[in-house]
């Protein structure tokens, strides 16, 4: 047999942390990025539009198999793949799922999913209706295109839809949960069957984007716990129900009367799965180029008892994400940097740190303080003496 080739299109930071992946295991992999210059240039062996049904047919001509750093590809070019012989992990069927909540909706109620109330609703006056039965405010939602915050915002009257109706025929409202934390739980599947689950974790947002991930979720290590096995049977059956293969990540929210109900979906690697890759015994990247190619998947348990990833959003302004590496690396060496090759921006996801160890407030303090190394605060400002009094 040849060396296995994985085909990813999209160029993002998700493609780009799958290259080490690839290179330990001896697969190949390319990537069809966007624009040059992407974050996975590294693998980039094509550069095109992927709503392009000819160019996404040329880069899949000589791979093995067909993934994905994102779920926006059109459904007819995803069924064109399938139809001229490509392996496409995850299929059609399941993705379409991912790139239209009002679909997701609909079909994880069919399963028996546990979700917030919701509806489909399509002028001011059906959301008017729905806001009033929930007590005066909801989530609104664009059924496609919405990400980190994106496409989202609170509403207390229907006319606060009225844009968005403009551009869609219906759009998704769901009641403003009463939630204690928000939770992630992460899963492999592979074609056969196969699955594997990480522990769960919490995730900490900050205007709309996520900020933090602790793993496992405090409260559920050291054994095993009734939250737990509640998110690892949701998450085992959405997987199974949808036919999802490759990496799933479902969020959802704890809520004060300690349910859980399913907020999103992602059928990718997934942000909240980035502390796997320091904290696991094998990482949500090499995990999903395994489930994509369908070969056993590895042990996903976790290597220390504690691990918290903290995005570094924005980046340093005025000098590059290298020019930081000193202060930084000397301050909190244990700590675990991964950039994106990225240009700073505000808000834009630019890296991000892991610290693992066996003490949560040391982890966490850690981990953070190692993060903020690389914001827009001076970093000289940050003395090793604070560090170890709070330490």
């Amino acid at each position: 047999m040849g060396v296995p080739i994985v085909g990813v299109v999209g160029g993002g930071q998700l493609a780009r942390m799958m290259i080490p992946a690839a290179l330990e295991l001896g697969i190949e992999i390319r990537v069809l990025a966007e624009a040059e210059g992407s974050s996975a240039r590294l693998a980039a062996t094509q550069v095109g539009d992927y709503r392009d049904l000819d160019t996404v047919m040329a880069f899949a001509k000589d791979v093995d198999v067909v993934t994905f750093d994102h779920e926006h590809v059109p459904q007819d070019v995803l069924q064109a793949l399938v139809a001229a012989g490509v392996s496409v992990q995850p299929g059609p069927g399941p993705l379409e799922f991912a790139q239209d909540k009002l679909r997701m909706r609909q079909r994880l109620a069919e399963l028996g999913a546990p979700l917030p109330a919701w509806a489909a609703v399509s002028n001011p006056a059906e959301l008017q209706e729905f806001i009033d039965a929930h007590h005066g405010v909801a989530i609104l939602k664009t059924p496609r295109g919405g990400y980190d915050g994106h496409g989202v915002r609170v509403v207390r009257s229907g006319e606060e839809g009225a844009d968005w109706f403009q551009n869609f025929e219906q759009l998704l409202v769901e009641e403003l949960v009463d939630f204690r934390r928000e939770l992630a739980q992460l899963i492999a599947r592979r074609p056969s069957g196969e699955i594997r689950v990480w522990p769960v974790a919490e995730t900490v947002q900050r205007d709309g984007v996520c900020n933090e991930v602790i793993a496992p979720a405090p409260g559920v290590a050291g054994g095993p716990s009734r939250l737990a096995e509640v998110a690892t049977d949701i998450a085992e059956s959405i997987a199974e129900g949808l036919g999802v293969t490759g990496v799933l990540a479902v969020e959802m929210f704890e809520t004060t009367d300690s349910r859980l109900l399913v907020n999103e979906l992602a059928m990718r690697p997934h942000n909240s799965g980035h502390w796997t890759i320091d904290g696991s015994r094998t990482s949500q990247f090499e995990q999903h180029l395994r489930a994509v190619l369908d070969l056993p998947l590895g042990d996903p348990s976790a290597l220390d008892p504690h691990a918290v990833m903290v995005n570094i959003l924005g980046g340093p302004q005025q000098e590059a994400i290298t020019d930081r590496f000193e202060v930084a690396m000397s301050h909190v060496p244990e700590a675990k940097l991964h950039t994106y090759g990225k240009s700073a921006r505000p808000g834009r996801k630019v890296g991000h740190v892991t610290v693992t160890g066996h003490d949560l407030d040391e982890v966490t303090y850690r981990a953070r303080t190692a993060a903020e190394f690389f914001s827009d605060i001076d970093s000289s400002d940050i003395e090793s003496s604070d560090i170890e009094s709070e330490a």
